[in-house]
């Protein structure tokens, strides 16, 4: 095929100051007045040192997901490329602000600009790579010759202490004990907010450096394990996600549904060992060599994971060595979708990179496991 499609930019908006491991709870608030007992172990592990809220510390909102998501498009389109000049705005996001209207018209909404094609993806961490397809498929075709695509969270609003009250509350009412279990809190202490949007093209850049999209796979495991990390729902004794239409007003406080919950037991048995055979898998199909790969960008939600990615990686025989890895982690946090942006966007504005580099990106979603792998190569 002769069309490609390139990278040409990526801008990213990470709201207010960045928040000490301290601040957290002065943001988030305390569940049942009092601080949680799970919070070091997670910070512990997770080597996450500072995030962003979209949030002030007396709860007030500062930005919704449609505003973080649109102060990052409006960072990208500068001199050369403004948002009349968007045919296709792509948004993939955890958090929308609302169930309707999407996400995506909503962004373009903000944006005050001509009519065009807006469409929404939603899920978990892939959702932004999700979108990223739609767009590469779009300009690959000729249906469009540019596009803008989002990843975006505002995840403070569910990690909130309100959410989680009335369930302590409960609790406390039960069995004298007001601590939430660790699948229910320890999500507070890796989420964060902001969000980041790609310029995608059909022409490279004519001064500077863009990034070639040579493929991208996305694969769900849906058919072989079950969700892992939910919201708007609840499980069942059997293990079975029940929704939050099936419960009633007063069981959405008392059992914390729109709280994000994740089941950890199940995240440290499939997420590195499913995403790893996946990647390999891929690069047999397309015959890339691993030790091609130049820089290899994870999307990992702890440092704890990075260990066990590396493992499975050396079980496979293609290992990568940390020079090579690059992730940004700790200095901004578990942005979901936005994430694996906003490591691309840090790289690519580093002055590191080089024409002829390869790049492998590599994106978990435990929701319920669900890959996204790309590679691209910098032109």
């Amino acid at each position: 095929m002769d069309k490609a499609v390139y990278i040409n930019r990526i801008a990213k908006f990470l709201p207010g100051e960045p928040v000490s491991n301290d601040e957290m709870e002065d943001y988030l608030g305390f569940v049942d007045g009092k601080k949680s007992r799970s919070k070091s172990i997670v910070l512990r592990n997770n080597k996450i040192t500072k995030r962003y809220y979209s949030r002030d510390k007396e709860g007030k909102s500062t930005h919704n997901n449609a505003e973080l998501t649109a102060e990052a498009i409006k960072a990208l389109c500068t001199d050369g490329f403004k948002l009349e000049d968007i045919e296709l705005l792509t948004c993939g996001t955890t958090s929308p602000d609302q169930i309707l209207p999407a996400h995506g018209v909503m962004v373009h909404g903000l944006l005050k600009a001509k009519p065009i094609e807006a469409i929404s993806f939603s899920g978990s961490c892939c959702s932004g790579m999700n979108a990223l397809k739609y767009a590469y498929m779009s300009i690959l075709t000729g249906n469009t010759h540019n596009a803008v695509t989002t990843g975006s969270e505002k995840l403070s609003s569910w990690l909130s202490s309100s959410s989680y009250q009335e369930e302590a509350q409960k609790m406390k009412e039960l069995e004298n004990d007001p601590m939430l279990a660790f699948e229910k809190d320890f999500l507070r202490w890796m989420l964060s907010d902001g969000a980041a949007a790609a310029l995608l093209s059909d022409k490279p850049n004519p001064d500077g450096i863009s990034l070639k999209i040579e493929w991208i796979e996305i694969v769900s495991f849906a058919n072989e394990v079950d969700a892992c990390m939910y919201v708007g729902s609840d499980k069942d004794p059997d293990g079975n996600l029940r929704g939050w239409s099936e419960f009633s007003p007063k069981e959405w406080l008392e059992k914390s549904i729109f709280a994000m919950k994740q089941d950890t037991r199940m995240l440290d048995k499939y997420i590195a060992q499913l995403g790893t055979k996946k990647y390999v898998e891929l690069f047999k199909k397309h015959n890339v060599d691993p030790q091609s790969i130049d820089w290899f960008l994870p999307h990992i939600s702890s440092e704890f994971f990075r260990k066990k990615v590396d493992e499975e990686m050396v079980k496979y025989g293609v290992q990568l060595p940390q020079e090579k890895w690059f992730v940004n982690l700790a200095e901004v946090g578990n942005i979901g979708s936005a994430s694996i942006f906003i490591a691309l966007e840090e790289l690519m504005n580093s002055g590191k990179l080089k024409k002829g580099q390869k790049i492998a990106l590599t994106v978990p979603e435990s929701a319920r496991f669900s890959y996204a792998n790309a590679i691209l190569t910098v032109v």
